[in-house]
């Protein structure tokens, strides 16, 4: 967990997807320390998760069941929250698929439901934030992407194309949100080792090339996340908006 305190966070209503698990667990968790009140969706049920958050923070996370694919439901979902929290004046886009699928193998059908939840989910979720964040006097939107895409990475080609839309997406609602002091940032990590990960993907050989990829040589976890997503929600970046903040231990170089 975070060793920061970002006092702004207290009481903040935070808006989640994808939030029972991997990385989405471990930044709901991250915001329930800080004070902050979280909600968030999950197609798979979080009942165990909410129970255990509120045992071990003293904070009870709202948690809907909801494919984020379904707008009609996401957009449903964040007004209830919006009803129980308050506003929501951080919005974190989370919820990712990356399977594993070559171009040649690739549907009609597939694709759409690619970008459905990797992009297209992303976008409707900044719009129906919009005008509560508005009413609040600003907020912090931040958009996860990957840093697959900028290695130019073979295995998953839908994927990647979503994740560089939503930087593209991020630059210029970043831009037509500003007016209102709504901030909208992306956050690129790199190969983190969720528990999805270690199971489908992890293998030995892999690990070593891309660790030797990497200036610092310790492989990524969940919890190595949390504290930059905090940042970027918290007033602390009051002024940094349109940017994708890597998180990655060294692998690609911006700038």
């Amino acid at each position: 967990m975070s060793n920061a305190t970002f006092h702004d966070l207290a009481d903040a209503s935070v808006f989640i997807t994808g939030g029972g698990s991997g990385i989405g667990a471990a930044l709901t968790e991250g915001f329930l320390r800080q004070g902050a009140k979280v909600a968030f969706v999950g197609r798979s049920d979080a009942s165990e998760f909410v129970a255990k958050m509120e045992a071990e923070t003293g904070h009870r996370p709202h948690f809907i069941q909801c494919d984020i694919t379904d707008i009609a439901a996401l957009k449903a979902a964040i007004a209830d929250s919006a009803k129980i929290n308050g506003p929501i004046t951080t919005l974190v886009n989370n919820a990712a698929n990356d399977q594993r699928h070559s171009t040649e193998e690739v549907t009609e059908e597939f694709w759409d439901w690619a970008q459905a939840i990797n992009l297209k989910a992303y976008f409707f979720a900044c719009q129906a934030v919009m005008d509560g964040m508005r009413t609040a006097g600003g907020g912090s939107i931040i958009n996860f992407t990957s840093i697959s895409y900028m290695m130019g990475n073979t295995g998953y080609p839908a994927y990647t194309t979503a994740n560089s839309g939503i930087n593209g997406m991020t630059r210029s609602l970043a831009r037509e949100f500003g007016p209102d002091k709504i901030r909208v940032n992306a956050l690129a990590p790199g190969w983190v080792l969720t528990q999805k990960q270690l199971d489908m993907w992890a293998e030995p050989d892999a690990l070593t090339a891309h660790l030797e990829r990497q200036c610092l040589k310790e492989h990524l976890v969940p919890e190595d996340i949390v504290s930059s997503t905090l940042f970027l929600a918290s007033t602390s970046s009051r002024m940094i908006t349109g940017q994708a903040l890597v998180v990655d231990g060294g692998v690609v170089v911006t700038g």
